[in-house]
């Protein structure tokens, strides 16, 4: 189960730095403010129909009026200046980690069998009511 985690956590670690490190660019065509076509690796297709050029005194966008279809592009550069990490242990680290590992471990130790100090213990046989022989009642 723990190799499987392990396998698991180690993928998604390199589907993280190959995503970060890869760059790409989205290109999109609109027509009238409206998404047409969007392509990640090539050029998006502009649109079917013609457009024509016609006066239009409303400045409304419609399909035969030019100039209401734009391109756009996103570009989504990669991190190209990855570090190796080094991770070096000198003596004093590597006292306090045997320590801290040896505590953690031992700190769970023994709490499986419940301990009960009383029981074998047998109470004694009441033979007067000591509450109504003092007339002590809680209230």
């Amino acid at each position: 189960m723990k190799q499987f985690f392990s396998k698991i956590l180690s993928i998604f670690l390199t589907l993280a730095v190959l995503f970060s490190t890869t760059s790409f660019t989205a290109d999109m065509h609109f027509c009238c403010e409206k998404l047409v076509d969007i392509a990640v690796f090539g050029k998006a297709t502009p649109c079917d129909q013609k457009i024509q050029k016609t006066e239009n005194t409303s400045k409304k966008c419609s399909i035969g009026v030019g100039d209401c279809c734009s391109d756009d592009s996103f570009i989504q550069q990669g991190n190209d200046n990855l570090q190796k990490v080094s991770f070096e242990i000198d003596s004093q680290n590597f006292v306090f980690l045997k320590a801290f590992v040896h505590t953690y471990i031992n700190l769970f130790e023994g709490l499986e069998e419940n301990v009960v100090p009383f029981k074998n213990y047998k109470p004694p046989l009441i033979q007067k009511d000591l509450l109504v022989l003092h007339e002590t009642f809680l209230i």
